[in-house]
């Protein structure tokens, strides 16, 4: 499974891509998701949306989280599963994260040519 969005940023689609995921998983399973995005691995790992929960989703500048609507579906799916979140080094040689950046570079491709 791929995709694209037209005027999107980088974050956006590395929270999207985790989250679809996610959603694609039924039931309640035990997951290790693997991504080459620290901003999302981070986010779990240290728990950052415990905070961004208690301070009603605002960062430590007292601004708003960017892209909450993807934080609070993602961290549903989170909760939903037993998820561990793992980083991996992105385009150093990792098989898998090689093939998702040849997927996310032909969905790029593809929604420039229509």
């Amino acid at each position: 499974m791929s995709g694209a969005e037209p005027a999107t940023t980088n974050q956006r689609m590395e929270l999207t891509a985790a989250l679809e995921g996610l959603i694609a998983i039924p039931g309640r399973r035990r997951i290790r998701l693997v991504s080459d995005s620290t901003y999302v691995v981070n986010c779990f790992r240290d728990r950052w949306y415990a905070r961004w929960e208690q301070t009603g989703w605002q960062n430590a500048g007292k601004r708003p989280i960017a892209n909450r609507e993807l934080w609070e579906r993602l961290l549903a799916e989170h909760r939903r599963h037993d998820v561990t979140w793992v980083w991996v080094r992105g385009h150093d040689g990792d098989p898998l994260n090689e093939r998702v950046d040849h997927l996310a570079r032909a969905a790029v491709a593809t929604l420039a040519r229509s």
